[in-house]
């Protein structure tokens, strides 16, 4: 099955380009699906973080304490480090391990940082960004996250900036206009994908 890396800026709408394209019958595997699932309360990165981090990392349930992290690593790159030594394989191993059991067409394997961390270059055939304007990026992130727009600002800074993901993309869909004509590109999309 061919594996499709769809990526974008915060706020792009990686995750409605993955659900249309998967309600035309795309399998998805979700990286950051993934990473908030092993960061919950029980999941299989706590104990490690814990150690790594320490009690106050986490809130009363034992799920990671995302705010404070988020803090953390913006100001402490050694800190970034360790958390990604921490989170990258085992996100790895379990969307490898979802990408076995797809079915479909082809899989789209949604990772935010896909370009900034070259992780999965050796694991898909195309990339697909989703793009839209930088102003609809921090419009969006804030609504949906409550951030303020000077922190989404800082996540995009540590992004790539548009211009060079557009660059190396294989594949963009405009997620900057109507809903009728996102529509319309990922059936388009969704076309090319499946006769590949």
């Amino acid at each position: 099955m061919i594996v499709i890396g769809l990526t974008g800026g915060i706020g792009s709408g990686k995750s409605t380009v993955a659900a249309r394209l998967a309600s035309l019958g795309a399998a998805v595997v979700d990286t950051d699906a993934i990473s908030h699932s092993i960061t919950a309360a029980g999941g299989s990165a706590i104990s490690a973080l814990r150690e790594a981090f320490g009690p106050e990392f986490f809130d009363a349930a034992g799920a990671l304490d995302r705010a404070a992290m988020r803090n953390l690593v913006f100001d402490e790159p050694a800190a970034r480090v360790r958390l990604e030594s921490i989170l990258h394989p085992a996100i790895r191993r379990a969307s490898e391990q979802a990408l076995a059991r797809a079915s479909g067409p082809y899989a789209l394997l949604v990772v935010p940082l896909l370009f900034e961390t070259g992780a999965y270059a050796d694991r898909v055939a195309r990339t697909l960004v989703v793009d839209c304007p930088e102003e609809l990026q921090v419009e969006r992130t804030v609504a949906r996250s409550g951030l303020a727009p000077s922190q989404v600002r800082a996540i995009m800074r540590a992004q790539w900036p548009r211009w060079r993901r557009l660059q190396v993309a294989t594949d963009v869909v405009w997620n900057g206009g109507t809903e009728d004509q996102l529509a319309g590109q990922c059936e388009r999309l969704h076309r090319s994908f499946a006769a590949t």
